[in-house]
């Protein structure tokens, strides 16, 4: 009988990542697929670049706003009831934003769909520590992370061409993926712990206790560095190729979307790595992933030679993804299940505050220095390095499942 079990289990394990996965990769691709869809979009409304800029920032200002407050409520109520009704409100604001018609309702239903993506990742977090045993939490974790990669593709592939046939049909397509992704969820993720048990049984931890804890602020402060360097990276590369080798964008893609790929790899490669050569070592990880990815993006913007800056570029990426799988991943190790939804939410408030500071960090740069890219991308390689040195504060308690 205890042998049907474990099997049992264990087969439950395998469908409870893999639903995660895809509901995690319509996410991603979320958050990929409007950068394609605001060219049309601005072409037939009329729209100036900073109207359009506005749709993006409004789904990020509401990530960010929302981030502590629904993993507060993960801990609450559970990792499944969050999962479904963050994809519900997903799917909703994805097949409404394929019927607005105009600036205001852009701006408000890519505010909403922020709001309903904030849930995913603390819930995602919750569900793997409630269904896991924490020797394989943090290869889980990562494994997870991977569909970042996944959803980029995904957004610059099948996302892409039905944008380009008509901007509507790709977010009725988006809005029915997030659908399928609701059904997977509904019918793979096992109930919710927190939820089965009763609040005398499992006492929760206090939103306010969460965020006094040394760790969780110094992670959080880790993730807002990762992140600067990730997104700032990111945003400028396509410019930077464009601009410094005279690639057509279509040929820059092709460099960018095999980033994609290593994303991929970079995620799935850290959880293998952490779990089989660097367990309990995230320290030395997180010095030695940040360093390499520093070095390799000083040279990708010290010489003038396309190969090797491919090679640099796709190192970098890599190591960059490791670094924050690393550090995301590590929450899993750092805090107790009571209270991983509240922590994860206040890393993905940092992470995100990072992802709006980056962008906006390089293109400084770059104006100060006369188009000039070498300081902005070694300024922010340096800061990257610098989120691993901080990380060296961070004190590891035991864990507890």
């Amino acid at each position: 009988m205890g042998e049907n079990n474990t099997r049992a289990a264990g087969q439950g394990n395998l469908k409870t990542i893999i639903a995660l996965m895809v509901g995690y990769s319509v996410i991603y691709m979320d958050k990929q697929m409007v950068s394609a869809a605001i060219v049309p979009i601005g072409q037939q409304f009329h729209l100036s670049s900073t109207q359009t800029s506005f749709i993006m920032s409004a789904f990020f200002l509401a990530y960010c706003l929302m981030s502590i407050p629904a993993g507060w409520l993960v801990d609450k109520f559970g990792s499944k009831n969050i999962l479904m009704l963050s994809l519900v409100l997903t799917a909703v604001f994805a097949y409404a934003f394929g019927w607005a018609n105009g600036l205001i309702f852009f701006i408000l239903l890519r505010f909403g769909s922020g709001i309903g993506n904030s849930g995913y990742p603390s819930a995602a977090s919750k569900a793997i520590a409630e269904h896991f045993d924490s020797d394989r939490r943090v290869f889980m974790q990562s494994a997870v992370l991977t569909t970042t990669g996944i959803g980029a593709i995904l957004a610059f592939t099948i996302g892409t061409n039905v944008i380009a046939i008509n901007w509507r049909y790709g977010y009725f397509l988006l809005g029915t993926l997030f659908v399928i992704a609701l059904l997977i969820i509904g019918f793979f993720i096992p109930k919710s712990q927190t939820a089965a048990i009763s609040d005398k049984a499992q006492p929760q931890v206090g939103l306010a206790k969460v965020l006094t804890d040394p760790n969780v602020i110094i992670l959080a402060i880790v993730m807002v560095l990762i992140n600067i360097t990730a997104y700032g990276s990111s945003s400028w590369l396509p410019t930077y190729l464009t601009q410094t080798y005279h690639l057509s964008l279509k040929s820059a893609g092709y460099l960018l979307a095999v980033n994609a790929i290593w994303q991929i790899v970079g995620s799935l490669g850290t959880g293998v790595v952490l779990s089989k050569w660097f367990a309990g070592q995230q320290k030395k990880f997180l010095i030695l992933s940040s360093l390499i990815a520093m070095l390799a993006t000083i040279v990708m913007v010290s010489v003038h030679n396309l190969v090797i800056v491919a090679i640099m570029m796709a190192i970098s990426n890599l190591t960059i993804v490791a670094t924050f799988t690393g550090a995301f991943t590590w929450s899993q190790r750092l805090f107790t299940k009571d209270r991983i939804g509240s922590a994860t939410g206040v890393l993905n408030f940092g992470g995100t505050f990072g992802g709006v500071l980056g962008p906006m960090l390089g293109g400084f740069l770059i104006d100060a220095f006369h188009k000039n890219f070498v300081v902005a991308f070694i300024v922010l390689g340096v800061i990257l390095f610098l989120s691993s040195v901080l990380a060296l504060v961070i004190k590891p308690r035991a864990h507890a499942n």
